[in-house]
């Protein structure tokens, strides 16, 4: 198989495939809101990660991947669970009470989740400068939800996207623990397959549903299947093989502002100015989480 990092590739192709994972990323959540104007969740997650299964399929014909070890199923189904079906299901359910602006910024508080895991899953000391970032974090997560839809809105569509997040973190808990048996393509395969298998539970309608569906409501569902569900998976896997996780990941942080600006030209969204207000603390907070990882990596260089 022709690996990633088979050529050292030029900056600008790095940053071209980081805009464009932002892009299709930040995409994502107008183009669930689309579909779910034709789909229930359950189907809209099933038919783009079919749609996705496909396409991954053609790469791996293409480049050539390795058959996963037995003892490894549990593990790829795990990853495919909490990567594909768990977080999927539960974002699609929850962005029918919640506009694509506010979903994008809940969703990108992946970090806050994976530092109360660190500590209550995995037991790993927490210091307090990684408390004080989730406290402030979770302080944004409420702003943002209450800002979307007014105090008198708050419901359990913010608590789904947060259980998205969630998942989310627990899938890179898993990824980063078990990367090293698998390159970052045959990995993200896997991921995608299984995790379209355990949605095969939504099967039953989902041929009527697709009969009925208008036409831009197809393309959109198209579109996510395509682009945010396996190009951008590939385009991340490729970034990671040739940046620095800590420097790759700040760039995720252009995705909510991003996904505003979609939503805004594509489905006329005006975020509130509490939205604004938390997805600022919600961003700084995730920042100052990594800004604390690096310091910790650069005085250990120095040592």
């Amino acid at each position: 198989m022709q690996a990633f990092t088979a050529v050292s590739p030029s900056p600008i192709k790095i940053v071209l495939a980081m805009a464009f994972v932002v892009a299709c990323w930040g995409y994502s959540p107008t183009g669930i809101h689309i579909g779910l104007q034709a789909y229930d969740p359950g189907h809209l997650a099933l038919l783009r990660f079919l749609l996705a299964s496909v396409f991954m399929g053609v790469v791996a014909l293409i480049r050539g991947i390795r058959l996963p070890s037995l003892g490894d199923l549990p593990l790829l189904l795990a990853l495919g669970f909490f990567a594909v079906s768990l977080h999927h299901v539960a974002l699609n359910f929850g962005q029918q009470g919640v506009s694509a602006g506010a979903s994008s910024v809940l969703a990108q508080s992946t970090p806050l989740f994976s530092t109360l895991l660190a500590r209550f899953v995995f037991k790993d000391r927490v210091t307090a400068w990684r408390w004080g970032c989730v406290v402030l974090g979770l302080l944004g997560v409420v702003i943002v939800v209450a800002g979307d839809h007014g105090l008198g809105g708050i419901n359990g569509h913010g608590g789904l996207i947060l259980l998205a997040a969630l998942s989310w973190s627990f899938y890179f808990a898993l990824q980063k623990q078990h990367a090293r048996r698998y390159d970052g393509l045959t990995l993200v395969c896997y991921t995608v397959w299984f995790g379209t298998l355990l949605l095969l539970v939504y099967l039953p309608g989902l041929a009527s549903k697709v009969a009925a569906a208008p036409v831009d409501v197809q393309m959109a569902v198209i579109g996510l299947g395509v682009f945010p569900s396996a190009l951008a998976y590939l385009a991340w896997a490729y970034v990671l093989a040739h940046v620095d996780l800590s420097r790759a990941t700040m760039t995720l942080y252009l995705i909510p502002p991003t996904a505003m600006g979609i939503a805004s030209f594509a489905l006329a969204e005006q975020p509130t100015l509490m939205v604004f207000m938390g997805s600022a603390i919600v961003l700084i907070s995730v920042l100052a989480l990594n800004l604390e990882r690096r310091v910790v990596v650069i005085q250990g260089a120095r040592i």
